[in-house]
């Protein structure tokens, strides 16, 4: 028995687990009472500190039967499902997709593939991130139809029947198919041709290539390339990023369900490019015949054959597609309809179409050739066609309120008539000007639009012989200007003009419309014949519209754009338009009805332009 506090304090923290310096400290304290009140509070230390570890023990043992409970059980169901032949799980889900495989129609290589990484899925952990990322894979790699193709239905006399019902006009491309389909009966294995179809907006690109895809009885497919700027979107993304997935192509594949859709690859010009890559170079393996039959996704891994997809591209301008890209496709160009063939477009497509659309039977609305003719001239401006089937549209809406509202059971619309329906005109016919000018002169231009006017003014006063020209003109056309002048002021003496002419006189070149901007060489003859005209007073013939690119020496060089100009006269009332000797070649794509309508006159020099143009001189 220990009697003595000190000794009984020191028998009692020998048997403690603590600290080397509280055990010194305890010692050294001398005074009994002292030396006990710091054994009370080692052992309130340790007595905590136990307790937390019997917590900690505890919590551990509940986990560890948990999880020996769950393993044991699921050792359970597997005993059991296997008794009863059911599969679940890992093993379940590759048993599936070997099954789909068995059945999946492919190269040797890409079913090899997907053997390799079902074999992998199967190893995955139930939980494994992983594992939901080689599942993805495989969905792909079983959802191409790596080995499915539509058959092509090679009659040409039925493609040329369904192309014209659906389409009016539009010559050379209709022709192309049905080459492509003559060429297919004679060699039976042909790669498909990369047509691309370059024309103002609403003249019917995006519906020709549905057509095409209609005559040959193949799938069609749509993928739309405006404003797309990463290159992933072609190629797809590599399948250790998080949400990856194949590129556009290969999904549009999936979507047909064939190797050989006519795959529409629209507004191919307004693709851009920033840091993600460049989308166009993507493009060049896609639409390269040598190389397409390979093509390499980032996703997929395996080489996919593009060369039976027969692809259409569209463009509203062909200066922005790159020169590589450009190089690879067979330009088919589609520029705007006369004036007879869009009132035969509204009467055999769009207005069925509107009148279907907002319920009226073939019989409840009648609109005459004429009343079509002023809505093509009055209430529209364009190459194609959609503003006028918005137009046809407001007319259809108009006369279902009124066969509703006042119980009518069908409608006519006359040309009287078509201000109560639509309002006022928008545009004035016949754009020409109206009595011959000094110093005013109608140009022709060619817009992304389609060919449009434009008449270029010019006005002389006393001054110190500076030239200012102004209508938002680039450089190319201020330089065109220039070179106008220039050629003026070397031949002053043909026209009686001082040689110092210039000098006496400011000289304001402006071509109205002064918020759109203008560029381009081709109104060099138009600027020169209205410098002239100013110079000289002489009128220029109100019904003579003019374009080509003028030199030093007064050449006139050839332009582009000579049909889509020629429809823009037509439009405006002109009667004779003067356009470079070399475009001559050029006249044979221009419609008949629009050469019976216009006088076209070929030039070579400024001197053929100005005799032409300018009417009697006047007294200054």
């Amino acid at each position: 028995d220990i009697e003595e506090p000190g000794r009984m304090a020191d028998v009692i923290a020998s048997h403690l687990s603590i600290k080397l310096k509280d055990k010194q400290a305890l010692l050294e304290t001398v005074d009994s009472k002292a030396r006990l009140h710091k054994l009370l509070e080692l052992l309130n230390n340790e007595s905590e500190v136990l307790e937390m570890e019997k917590k900690i023990g505890q919590r551990v043992k509940k986990q560890m039967e948990k999880t020996q409970k769950e393993y044991y059980l699921r050792e359970q169901m597997k005993a059991i499902q296997k008794e009863l032949g059911d599969k679940e799980g890992r093993a379940g889900e590759a048993e599936e997709l070997r099954a789909q495989l068995k059945e999946l129609e492919a190269p040797d290589k890409v079913l090899e593939k997907i053997g390799k990484e079902i074999d992998r899925l199967e190893k995955m952990p139930a939980s494994s991130a992983e594992g939901s990322v080689i599942r993805n894979y495989i969905d792909w790699l079983l959802q191409i139809p790596w080995a499915q193709f539509s058959e092509d239905d090679l009659d040409l006399s039925k493609a040329e029947s369904i192309l014209e019902a659906d389409h009016y006009g539009l010559e050379k491309p209709k022709e192309r198919v049905l080459e492509y389909l003559a060429v297919q009966q004679l060699v039976k294995e042909m790669k498909g041709p990369i047509l691309c179809l370059v024309g103002p907006p609403g003249v019917g690109k995006t519906s020709l290539a549905r057509s095409i895809a209609k005559s040959l009885g193949r799938k069609f497919v749509r993928i739309s390339l405006g404003g797309v700027r990463d290159e992933a979107e072609i190629r797809g993304h590599r399948r250790t990023y998080v949400g990856a997935m194949p590129g556009r192509i290969v999904q549009a594949l999936k979507n047909a369900g064939t190797m050989n859709p006519v795959m529409l690859l629209d507004e191919i010009d307004k693709m851009a490019s920033d840091f993600r890559g460049d989308p166009a170079s993507a493009l060049l393996e896609v639409l390269d015949p040598e190389q397409n039959n390979a093509f390499s996704d980032h996703f997929v891994e395996l080489p996919v054959d593009l060369s039976k997809v027969l692809f259409v591209t569209t463009a509203n301008a062909v200066h922005n597609i790159p020169r590589p890209l450009l190089d690879r496709m067979e330009l088919l160009s589609l520029s705007g309809y006369t004036e007879l063939e869009k009132l035969e477009i509204a009467n055999r497509h769009l207005l069925p179409k509107q009148k279907e659309a907002h319920g009226l039977r073939a019989n409840q609305l009648t609109v005459q050739d004429d009343c079509l003719l002023r809505v093509i001239r009055e209430y529209t401006r364009e190459a194609g066609v959609r503003q006028l089937e918005q137009q046809l549209a407001a007319l259809c809406r108009k006369a279902a309120k009124r066969i509703v509202s006042e119980q009518v059971e069908d409608i006519q619309i006359h040309a009287q008539q078509l201000s109560e329906y639509l309002g006022v005109a928008r545009y004035r016919y016949g754009l020409a000007e109206q009595d011959d000018q000094i110093g005013t002169v109608t140009g022709l231009a060619w817009t992304e639009a389609g060919g449009d006017t434009l008449n270029i003014e010019v006005t002389v006063v006393p001054g110190s012989g500076k030239l200012q020209l102004t209508g938002k003109l680039g450089d190319v056309m201020k330089e065109s200007a220039q070179a106008a002048f220039s050629y003026i002021r070397s031949k002053a003496a043909q026209w009686g003009l001082e040689p110092d002419f210039h000098e006496k006189l400011d000289i304001h070149v402006h071509v109205p419309e002064g918020a759109i901007p203008k560029d381009g060489p081709s109104a060099g003859i138009t600027i020169a014949t209205a410098l002239v005209s100013a110079f000289t007073n002489r009128f220029v013939s109100k019904d003579v519209a003019m374009t080509g690119e003028i030199t030093l020496r007064g050449r006139v060089l050839p332009i582009g754009g000579l049909k889509e100009k020629s429809l823009a006269a037509l439009r405006a009332g002109i009667k004779t338009v003067l356009f470079p000797h070399d475009n001559e070649r050029d006249l044979a794509d221009i419609p008949d009805t629009v050469r019976r309508e216009l006088t076209f006159i070929p030039v070579a020099h400024m001197d053929e332009v100005l005799q032409h143009a300018l009417l009697e001189a006047t007294s200054s």
